[in-house]
């Protein structure tokens, strides 16, 4: 491991805003991150995969009546997220450190008001089907801790993980108002999107990709 990962784990490791193995409150969020990390009762989105937590941090600027948290299993790239929002001193953001499919272990049941699944890995191989973040298995977990009438939303640049994630959920009996496009940037549902835009997706866009979007709810 470089040095300069090195460091941003032992810095990690300190910050109040990420939690990870080896803090208390790790294992005593669940249920608590209101009155534990946020000191509020404003309501919870999360962003699912955020790596450097680009949008976490983005929508955080701009509901500061919300609160959010960046989940990824990377420290190094929590470090990025989490030091913009030191800087900026964005007390409304926060970030979690552990894989997808563990959520139910930090997260009640109906905690969360939102989920962001922002340019997941594709996982294109057919043996990586159950590790994509559309896979019926995280579209259960996504259900037990979303509240009622919250939404879930997709953006990727990935045609194939798209047109999967579709299948998968036009397939499912408990989705409602799903609204979709493959192009969202020339669509009514751009303002969904807040403008907020991730390095990875200025990169992709540049080269010319159209970006995907979908949202759903629960019945």
């Amino acid at each position: 491991m470089s040095r300069a990962k090195l460091k941003r784990f032992a810095e990690v490791a300190k910050r109040y805003n990420v939690l990870e193995p080896g803090k208390e409150m790790y294992e005593k969020i669940k249920g608590q991150w209101n009155s534990y990390q946020f000191k509020n009762e404003n309501p919870i989105t999360i962003e699912l995969a955020c790596g450097r937590g680009e949008y976490s941090v983005g929508l955080a600027r701009m509901f500061p009546e919300q609160n959010f948290i960046g989940i990824d299993i990377k420290g190094d790239r929590i470090w990025k997220g989490s030091s913009m929002a030191i800087e900026e001193q964005l007390e409304n953001v926060a970030f979690l450190r552990t894989k997808i499919q563990l959520l139910e272990k930090f997260f009640a049941t109906g905690e969360v008001s939102e989920i962001w699944i922002t340019f997941p890995d594709p996982r294109p191989k057919d043996r990586d089907e159950k590790r994509r973040l559309t896979n019926n298995r995280f579209l259960d977990i996504y259900k037990n801790v979303i509240k009622k009438d919250g939404w879930v939303r997709l953006k990727t640049d990935n045609t194939e993980l798209f047109e999967y994630s579709l299948e998968v959920i036009k397939g499912r009996k408990d989705i409602r108002n799903l609204e979709y496009t493959f192009d969202v940037y020339n669509s009514a549902l751009e303002p969904d999107c807040h403008g907020i835009k991730t390095r990875y997706e200025k990169k992709h866009a540049a080269l010319g990709a159209d970006i995907k979007y979908l949202k759903f709810q629960f019945t």
